[in-house]
């Protein structure tokens, strides 16, 4: 299944504690597509969390980062679509056995569940990292070169779309086509690197772009 919401926006749900997940989600579900779950809250709080903003109308990225052998790979995909997230992503540079095995195990379980299977999306190259911390673990293509790759590999194995930054967009839809979903990471200063300013004017595509920082007030 291919997400294209006419909100292209989704909360990182970035927090430590039940009581502030739960306050963001009741304040900013009319205002956003859905929430972005990330490693620090699903640990904290597991499954009940997801279920807590579902619960409330809203949809779920469950942003994990799988990247493992195909077999746990595929476990994890099946339980995440049981979870009945509407999106989560694997690491593409798993490989193509890896991501394709995430995609049909997915698709399996929505399957013998009665639903629609998530969008799956393929993380290309970390908004973090720059070229040369790709040299230093052995990859010489320039940052750009190779989040194409990656994400030719993913629309091969099946993925829905990426996770890319903002500044990539463009050569992506060059390579992929308007079909491929991307989502773009918020920008953080003093996480992502790759930055963009926002520009006027329709979007070529589906898009959706995580949204962090700064917590609105009540």
């Amino acid at each position: 299944m291919t997400e294209r919401p006419d909100n292209p926006i989704i909360f990182a749900l970035d927090v430590g504690s039940w009581a502030e997940a739960e306050r963001l989600v009741e304040q900013l579900t009319e205002w956003v597509w859905g929430f972005k779950i990330g490693k620090e809250l699903f640990t904290w709080m597991g499954p009940k969390v997801v279920e807590m903003v579902q619960e409330r109308g809203s949809k779920v990225f469950l942003d994990l980062k799988y990247h493992d052998i195909p077999s746990t790979v595929a476990k994890a995909a099946a339980m995440a679509t049981r979870l009945r997230v509407s999106m989560f992503n694997v690491h593409a540079l798993g490989g193509t056995e890896m991501m394709r095995a995430a995609v049909e195990a997915s698709h399996e379980a929505a399957q013998k569940e009665g639903q629609s299977p998530p969008t799956i999306l393929g993380v290309t190259v970390l908004t973090s990292l720059q070229a040369r911390d790709l040299r230093a673990v052995g990859i010489t293509l320039p940052v750009e070169e190779e989040v194409v790759l990656l994400a030719s590999l993913a629309q091969k194995a099946g993925l829905d779309g990426v996770i890319a930054s903002p500044l990539e967009i463009k050569p992506l839809r060059e390579a992929c086509g308007a079909d491929m979903v991307i989502v773009t990471p918020g920008v953080r200063p003093d996480k992502d690197r790759q930055l963009a300013k926002p520009k006027g004017g329709p979007r070529p595509g589906p898009l959706a772009k995580p949204k962090g920082g700064p917590r609105p007030e009540p």
